[in-house]
């Protein structure tokens, strides 16, 4: 059974690229998402397997709404996306537990490389 993604950007042509990557690797997109509100309510109805997430989003930012999902599901899995020169953000992620990371612009091996070792 393929693994359930949730993909959360709020740019639409992010979450394209990563769907297009995961879809022809066999994953399942389950939801998407353009902020860490929408993020948090896809995730109690979709139940993903994993989680990418962007960090600077309008609403509530990712590193925000990682938290609140670690409260819905302590061992959720997320992998955080960001632009270069976010460095300290990423940090901030790693904390707050997400799993990985992923630099802008995707890297597609980068890309199923983080979500294959956080789904192993």
């Amino acid at each position: 059974m393929a693994h359930k993604i949730l993909i959360v950007d709020d740019a639409a042509f992010m979450r394209m690229m990563i769907k297009d990557i995961l879809s022809k690797n066999g994953f399942e997109v389950v939801g998407e998402a353009a902020d860490g509100v929408q993020a948090i309510e896809k995730y109690k109805e979709t139940s993903p397997d994993l989680v990418t997430m962007d960090i600077t989003m309008p609403e509530m930012d990712g590193i925000t709404a990682l938290k609140e999902i670690k409260k819905l599901n302590p061992s959720a899995k997320v992998i955080m996306c960001s632009a270069m020169g976010q460095q300290a953000m990423v940090i901030d992620a790693i904390q707050a537990g997400a799993r990985d990371f992923i630099v802008k612009p995707f890297q597609a091996d980068r890309v199923l490389e983080a979500i294959n070792k956080t789904l192993s």
